[in-house]
């Protein structure tokens, strides 16, 4: 008999590897069925996170094919909340108790809670990344050595993004490595590596940081105003409009100034007067915004504004600029995570109560 009925083994899986495989092997002897709640589920990719979700499910269809099939093993997506480890925890307890209760349920044991089923959090303490095995104490603990050293995903996608990628057989399995072998000639590879080429040189130019930056987060009418970003990093996402303080202006007049100049922003007398942009800012909505891996260019630390422009049926004019490619209004019931720039989705989720 197991120790535990469920176990909960929490990563990015950016991507899969051997280290990986032999916790998921290691913690099927502990629990009857194992959860794999794969991270950064819903965003955009970049150098760090290269592969969708669909595409590590996929890393772990084909090394797992048996217990995927048997359901021993059940894979779901987590998003990340890096501005709250209590919406993260909610999240992580609630796919958990959705799983364990249609498991149940699909059996015809109908369970009105889970006191009496026995979860542990599986994993191996590797570095800092590893805090969140802390975090559910009301969970068991099953504690895994690894066996392959300390390698990560990062040294991976190192080797990977480099104009001759090395896909090294010895820390992944044969069916990643083939995986990645074709992931390497596919156009998709070939502009992340542009972009992790410009990243690795933009230290270089600028220095490490820390860098001050701005962000407004405009809305009106239930819509709200973003740039499609028109070069790297991130070229074609979606991103407030914002930009680096000068050095000879305050942090909220650099806010409307590169709304401004990223947006064009106008209503039906013309062009608007920064004075006037400045009294639509909630000042009891500015916040500071300051993960540190919020971005790859390096330490950046932005300051969010909230404008809140008057409610009507006509949207103020929108024309994009400077490195902007696009300026344009989107309603906030049609956005996804996964199409924004950084970490700029989640600076709208805190800043607009969505």
């Amino acid at each position: 008999m197991s120790r535990y009925d469920y176990g909960v083994f929490i990563g990015r899986f950016q991507p899969l590897h051997i280290g990986h495989e032999a916790v998921v092997r290691a913690a099927l002897e502990e629990v009857d069925t194992l959860i794999v709640l794969i991270g950064s589920a819903a965003k955009a990719r970049d150098p760090r996170n290269p592969f969708t979700y669909s595409e590590r499910a996929d890393m772990f269809g084909k090394v797992f094919k048996h217990e995927l099939a048997t359901g021993r093993l059940i894979l779901k997506p987590i998003a990340d909340h890096p501005y709250s480890d209590t919406a993260w925890c909610a999240d992580v307890q609630r796919a958990v108790n959705e799983i364990v209760l249609e498991h149940f349920n699909k059996g015809g044991v109908v369970l009105h809670g889970l006191k009496d089923i026995r979860i542990a959090l599986a994993g191996y303490g590797k570095d800092h990344t590893s805090y969140y095995l802390k975090l559910f104490p009301e969970w068991g603990n099953v504690q895994l050595a690894s066996q392959y050293g300390t390698f990560s995903s990062a040294d991976v996608r190192k080797q990977l993004f480099q104009r001759i990628p090395v896909i090294s057989r010895t820390v992944l399995s044969e069916e990643v490595a083939d995986w990645l072998n074709v992931f390497a000639l596919s156009e998709t590879f070939r502009s992340l590596l542009d972009e992790a080429e410009y990243l690795q040189a933009y230290p270089k130019e600028w220095g490490q940081g820390p860098f001050v930056t701005v962000d407004a987060v405009v809305i009106q009418s239930g819509n709200i105003l973003l740039v499609e970003r028109g070069r790297a990093p991130g070229k074609g996402l979606l991103a407030l409009p914002g930009g680096f303080l000068d050095p000879r202006e305050s942090i909220r007049d650099a806010a409307i100034r590169e709304l401004k100049e990223e947006t064009a922003i106008s209503d039906h007398r013309g062009e608007i007067p920064p004075a006037m942009l400045g009294s639509f800012i909630d000042s009891a909505k500015t916040r500071v915004f300051d993960h540190p891996d919020r971005s790859l260019r390096g330490r950046v630390i932005t300051h969010a504004f909230l404008f809140r422009l008057p409610e009507r049926r006509e949207l103020f004019s929108v024309t994009g600029g400077d490195d902007a490619r696009t300026a344009n209004w989107y309603r906030l019931g049609d956005l996804q995570p996964e199409q924004f720039f950084e970490d700029h989705w989640s600076i709208i989720d805190v800043m607009a109560d969505l």
